[in-house]
């Protein structure tokens, strides 16, 4: 319960909880009746002040100096921002300095704490209590919406299986003529065949009649009809219909079912713009996804039109057949490696070689992430693992069945996110793992066609507002989605130079939400922002084969240099 509105408690004395204490104790702050106030006095342990109770908290409770103890200070160094004694005062420590009677402090303190306490009562709090009541009923709207929804999910599904029986209907009506012509054609035969029977069997009469009479001149007259009755009448060729079922596709029907508009939740520290589908020649806008609020709001970091290089760390990868490709932020003064072979490597930044692990099964790791709690993962694309490196060991959490692991990244959630392909090279799909559970697969747009190209590099990385950025190399595109899964946009590089080659390798994103694509082959970084609007390049820095990136706490980027096996941090904003 709330004490302001709660019955409150008579004043008793401290000690022995005599009601009404007539005195305190100003330093020790507590209630005293007449017959505790000797005892209370009796300990020498520390200093006292008993006064009248309503002249409680008239005493001054100095600080102890703590170069010169049991000294009081009275005065306050502002430039050392300190309480000071008669004795530092002397000392001439502080002569320059400029000095306020602590009581001065004290006063301007507890008019600041009246003034806090006054909005706190009369503003902040009933606002929050406002806020507060009115949780219930928006809690009671999402029920009340969701059964809204559900109702013309329904309606909609009722509408479905009736169009379903419909169409069955239809097909069953196609069936029954068919039937009906078939039969039919069957009559016909019949009836030609018993006509011809009920002939035959005259003749059969007319001969045996024959065969008993003497009359020459009826016998002589006699012409064979066995000819024409040797071959049966006409057969007509029948083939017999089939019904080949349609194979149902899931996404098509799911389609056909409707669409469900994403819960759009805007966060007011972020003025965040209408999102936009955007490929060259045309916009499409659509909805945001669903994202938690952000764990800063986006500030207005101006890029700088300068890069430049803070370090230059030179590893032992490098040269032909040992290319360095990945590098991944342990924290901003190391950074995990990994290329060509089979040894994962940890520096610092002046280049000194803190660790080194190789993989479970010798083979070198297709990429490297380091988690939210510190832990390195990587992936094996010939044994299908995603293993976790925690010390000295290494454990599988993944081991896939038909899919080759390519590249991965940590989420902010925790989650996995991991690029694959199929065994036969022809499907590629983004997994997200909590754990080694399965939570969620893209792989496909609102009109069943891939998202990704198949075969070829691939990375990934996650936006701060959640997106899934994938750098797309055979496709030469950025593609974006939402944490739904759905397509956002796909970046082809700028407008301004649409025929140049655009061939990203990999990817990064920063705290700004800006997105970072190494373009290798043309020897510079693209950045655009998390709406896909080309916003400038970095390639002054004397980038040469720039492949794997990250960026660390304070947006400064790492750029692993496939050929020359070297890390370079580079500081793009102002």
């Amino acid at each position: 319960m709330d004490p302001q509105y709660s019955a409150q408690d008579i004043v008793r004395c401290d000690l022995c909880e005599t009601p009404v204490p007539p005195m305190c104790c100003d330093i020790c702050h507590i209630n005293l009746c007449i017959a505790c106030v000797g005892v209370h006095l009796s300990d020498d342990s520390r200093d006292h002040k008993v006064v009248p109770f309503h002249k409680r908290g008239s005493t001054i409770n100095y600080p102890k100096c703590q170069k010169h103890p049991p000294k009081t200070c009275e005065v306050h160094c502002k430039y050392c921002n300190i309480p000071i004694c008669a004795s530092c005062f002397s000392s001439g420590d502080h002569d320059q300095h400029k000095k306020i009677d602590i009581l001065e402090i004290l006063t301007k303190k507890k008019e600041l704490i009246e003034k806090d306490l006054q909005e706190l009562k009369k503003l902040i709090r009933p606002k929050f209590q406002q806020a507060a009541s009115e949780i219930p009923a928006q809690k009671a709207g999402v029920k009340q919406h969701s059964l809204k929804l559900t109702a013309a999910l329904n309606k909609q599904g009722e509408a479905l299986h009736k169009e379903i029986n419909s169409l069955i209907q239809k097909k069953q009506s196609e069936i029954e003529a068919m039937d009906e012509q078939h039969l039919a054609a069957i009559t016909t035969q019949e009836d030609v065949i018993n006509k011809a029977l009920h002939e035959i069997k005259q003749v059969i009469l007319d001969l045996q009649n024959l065969l008993d009479s003497d009359d020459v001149c009826l016998v002589s007259e006699y012409t064979s009809r066995n000819e024409e009755f040797r071959s049966l009448p006409a057969q007509f060729q029948v083939t017999l219909p089939t019904f080949r079922p349609q194979e149902i596709n899931s996404d098509q029907l799911y389609q056909q079912l409707g669409s469900l508009s994403q819960l759009l939740i805007t966060y007011p520290l972020i003025d965040e713009p209408t999102r936009t589908t955007e490929e060259h020649g045309g916009q499409k806008k659509t909805p945001a996804a669903v994202s938690s609020p952000p764990a800063r709001p986006l500030s207005d970091k101006p890029l700088s039109d300068s890069p430049r290089i803070l370090n230059d760390i030179q590893t032992e990868f490098g040269g032909y057949g040992n290319g360095l490709y990945n590098v991944s932020c342990l924290s901003d003064e190391e950074i995990w490696t990994s290329g060509n072979n089979k040894i994962m490597k940890l520096y610092n930044l002046k280049g000194e070689l803190l660790k080194s692990v190789q993989t479970k099964s010798g083979n070198k790791p297709q990429d490297i992430a380091v988690t939210r709690s510190g832990g390195l993962v990587y992936t094996d694309y010939h044994d299908r693992s995603i293993n976790l490196v925690s010390g000295t060991q290494i454990q599988t959490l993944i081991t896939l069945k038909g899919w080759r692991p390519l590249r991965l990244c940590s989420t902010a959630s925790g989650d996995l996110l991991v690029i694959m392909e199929s065994d036969d090279v022809k499907q590629t799909k983004v997994v997200r793992y909590s754990g080694s559970t399965e939570k969620q697969c893209i792989q496909w747009d609102d009109q069943g066609n891939p998202l990704y190209s198949s075969y070829n590099i691939k990375y990934l990385s996650e936006n701060r507002n959640l997106d899934i950025c994938v750098a797309d190399n055979r496709a030469g595109a950025v593609v974006v989605v939402s944490a739904a899964g759905k397509l956002r946009f796909r970046y082809t590089g700028p407008p301004s130079t649409p025929r140049e080659s655009f061939y990203p390798v990999s990817i990064t994103t920063d705290s700004q939400a800006n997105i970072l694509t190494s373009d290798c082959y043309n020897n510079r970084i693209h950045i655009i922002d998390q709406d896909g609007h080309f916003l400038r390049f970095i390639h002054n820095c004397g980038l040469q084969r720039p492949f794997g990136l990250c960026v660390d706490s304070k947006d400064n980027l790492f750029v692993a240099e496939r050929d020359t096996g070297k890390v370079k941090k580079i500081m793009y904003y102002k």
